[in-house]
């Protein structure tokens, strides 16, 4: 079952990378008692994950934390030494978290999983962006397969 407005993100264990190197993180710390906006990608270092998707949110950090988000979280279905690389890549710095579910397990229960088989990706997360209150879903955002438009930065900026 997918997720809802309404709804409280489940319990699960991430990935981050640290000074000390990687470390899991638990969804209840990275959602609870702040305004979180989340965006989810089918996999590193694709075209539209890198040249559109993250930058849209590189580009508006300042904005989305002026309008009240107190971490903006950028998650996929890859490694942690993935998502590390990739952020280091296209500059992120502090501005997003980089965050693995290498097992897909918080995006099977968040109920956007996708099959990428047919591309050679294997099961991965659907592009989707969501914002939450201490764990609550506030804005969901999905997208259609192939597309990026309702999960950019920019609406997260109106919804805040």
């Amino acid at each position: 079952m997918t997720i809802s407005v309404g709804d409280k993100i489940p319990e699960a264990t991430l990935m981050q990378m640290t000074g000390d190197g990687p470390a899991p993180v638990s969804s209840s710390d990275l959602f609870g008692g702040k305004k979180v906006v989340l965006f989810a990608v089918p996999g590193a270092f694709t075209p539209t994950c890198s040249a559109q998707h993250l930058p849209s949110y590189i580009d508006n950090a300042d904005a989305l934390v002026a309008k009240g988000a107190d971490s903006i979280v950028c998650m996929s279905v890859n490694d942690v030494f993935v998502m590390d690389a990739w952020g280091k890549d296209r500059g992120v710095g502090d501005k997003v978290q980089m965050i693995a579910d290498g097992n897909g397990d918080f995006t099977t229960a968040l109920g956007l999983g996708m099959d990428g088989s047919g591309f050679g990706l294997g099961q991965r997360s659907q592009r989707f962006s969501l914002i939450a209150e201490d764990g609550v879903v506030t804005h969901l955002n999905l997208e259609q397969g192939g597309e990026f438009k309702n999960s950019a930065a920019e609406v997260a900026l109106k919804q805040l």
